[in-house]
């Protein structure tokens, strides 16, 4: 209980590993948007007084660790992430500037799972992506051949 937080009346320790992709699974998440997008991500998990752990931006998804307040449900939570920061995208990077209404960058669903006495496993998992990934592409890049 030593990472344990606190309401009023509750002590609390909710943390959960997410993911979820944009549209299509389109490469899109690199460049200048990743620095951006890693910020607003941070930034808007604090306005539903959520702290991003651990977090990483793969070019066709995101993974984070979140810790969110028990008064909070995920969905509520990641609903409002992906909701804003697809906006967000859509005036900065899509010359949007209003009524931005019709369009969907992110994939509607997205999996969650809790973490327990395991979120040190997940943590390393998190920040180690980018070589697993990299290690999947080469088995595969020698097995189509």
């Amino acid at each position: 209980m030593d990472d344990a937080q606190s309401l009023c009346h509750t002590k609390w320790d909710c943390k959960y590993h997410i993911v979820w992709i944009p549209k299509c699974r389109r490469k899109v998440l690199f460049g200048r948007i990743r620095k951006y997008l890693a910020d607003l991500l941070h930034s808007l998990a604090r306005q539903k007084e959520c702290k991003i752990l651990e977090g990483h931006l793969q070019p066709d998804h995101i993974h984070i660790l979140i810790s969110i307040p028990p008064k909070y449900s995920v969905a509520q939570v990641i609903g409002f992430i992906k909701g804003k920061s697809a906006i967000h995208i859509a005036r900065m990077y899509l010359g949007q500037k209003k009524n931005y209404t019709g369009m969907h960058f992110w994939v509607r669903g997205y999996f969650v799972s809790t973490v327990g006495a395991d979120e040190e496993t997940i943590a390393n998992y998190i920040r180690n992506q980018d070589e697993e990934d990299k290690r999947l592409d080469q088995l595969t890049f020698f097995t189509e051949g």
